[in-house]
């Protein structure tokens, strides 16, 4: 069995009627224990790569596979092994937490017993418990956050996406989620990472990959990333001189 758990070969997408590909000859080749972090400015392919790795879209050429299984061949298998916390909420909004988790989780196929069991730990864990019967549209965006991240984790993935998981929370909720995920990497869940956080992938990820126009421009660990980039200090630097300053917010 291989060491790695995520190998992306020769990956391409071409949303239709584009002109350019969204995604571009991407290989990687990810380790089982790692907090992967795919960094790069807006429309630069990280969503759509996350999209096509967790099931959402289909390549349009190219082939990965998630812990020796293809979406091809074992695409129900692949499914239960993975969780996907969306930037936007996948919550029912006018569900309690407690109905939020339940319903995701029994789509999970987990036993009714172990899973309000699970629930309960997991409210705690993210300082929820009181609040577990108020209904979500009640709550703030750092409440919201912490919830739509426990829906995606409470069937214990082996690999998890995450797309901009602290966006617009604030230092409390960020910290409690990142907290989470540390925990939740060092029982065994490898996490892929998107973020404009940059300061916070330097310090949360194991290893990065910068992408931009769908191609991956450097990959390696923090440090490394700095050190191959003369007069860096900081991830900023080394996003800016591989990504350039014009600005990427334009409609």
């Amino acid at each position: 069995m291989s060491n790695f758990i995520i190998e992306i070969k020769n990956l391409y997408k071409k949303y239709k009627n584009a002109e350019d590909f969204s995604v571009n000859d991407i290989s990687l080749s990810i380790h089982k224990n790692e907090i992967y972090g795919i960094l790069g400015p807006n429309g630069a392919g990280k969503t759509t790569l996350i999209s096509m790795l967790s099931g959402l879209i289909k390549p349009t050429s190219g082939s990965f596979t998630i812990n020796g299984l293809s979406p091809q061949k074992n695409s129900i298998k692949l499914k239960q092994i993975i969780g996907v916390v969306p930037q936007e909420y996948a919550l029912y909004p006018t569900l309690t937490a407690k109905e939020n988790l339940m319903f995701f989780g029994s789509l999970y196929g987990l036993n009714h017993k172990d899973l309000k069991k699970t629930i309960d730990e997991s409210l705690e864990l993210m300082g929820l418990s009181k609040f577990a019967d108020k209904k979500v549209d009640q709550f703030s965006g750092g409440m919201k956050r912490r919830c739509n991240l426990l829906a995606g984790t409470l069937h214990n993935p082996k690999v998890l996406f995450l797309d901009e998981p602290t966006v617009g929370v604030d230092v409390q909720s960020k910290k409690a989620i990142i907290d989470y995920l540390l925990d939740l990497n060092k029982k065994g869940t490898c996490i892929i990472y998107t973020s404009h956080h940059l300061s916070e992938a330097e310090e949360f990820c194991t290893q990065i990959a910068i992408i931009d126009h769908g191609k991956i421009h450097a990959a390696g660990t923090p440090e490394e990333l700095i050190q191959k980039v003369d007069n860096a200090e900081n991830l900023e630097d080394v996003f800016i001189s591989l990504t350039g300053k014009e600005l990427r917010d334009v409609v």
